[in-house]
């Protein structure tokens, strides 16, 4: 059998070490946690998206009792922004989040439905989404989702 090696690549800093646009946005994504409508896992995730043409877009995640009725936050601001603005890629990520004592000290990835949401976004426009994960501890900054996601399954896979 054969082995194949798969490389990723995830820079990680603090907030302060990124851009202005890049600390805002997460900021924004902090703020969208308070968008969270959490009533059972009380586990408040924000995110928020820069299109090409400098519109932001925030999500928060959305639970129902019929579970899995609800959609995580990444997916709410994608959706969102996908039916305003069609034809506008997105650029830039930013995703935040809070349990009952406050900010995750850790950053929190993308479920895997999220991840492969972020890849069709990705191979729609032909271009990478800058992913920013923040944590109280640091950001986890990737420059594809291709680094989650590393064995890709895109429209070309059916072909």
């Amino acid at each position: 059998m054969k082995t194949i090696d798969l490389s990723i690549k995830i820079g990680f800093c603090q907030l302060d070490e990124l851009s202005e646009d890049e600390q805002h946005l997460i900021q924004t994504a902090i703020s969208a946690t308070g968008n969270s409508y959490s009533p059972y896992s009380k586990f408040r995730v924000g995110a928020a998206l820069l299109l090409a043409n400098g519109v932001e877009v925030m999500g928060a995640n959305q639970e129902n009792a019929a579970f899995p009725s609800g959609l995580c936050a990444e997916r709410s601001a994608i959706f969102a922004a996908q039916s305003t603005y069609p034809d506008q890629p997105i650029t830039l990520l930013a995703i935040a989040a809070a349990n009952e004592y406050g900010l995750m000290r850790d950053p929190i990835v993308p479920c895997g439905a999220c991840r492969q949401v972020i890849l069709e976004i990705e191979s729609r426009y032909n271009q990478p989404i800058r992913i920013l994960l923040y944590g109280t501890s640091g950001v986890y900054v990737i420059d594809t989702v291709k680094d989650l996601l590393p064995l890709q399954f895109v429209g070309e896979s059916m072909k």
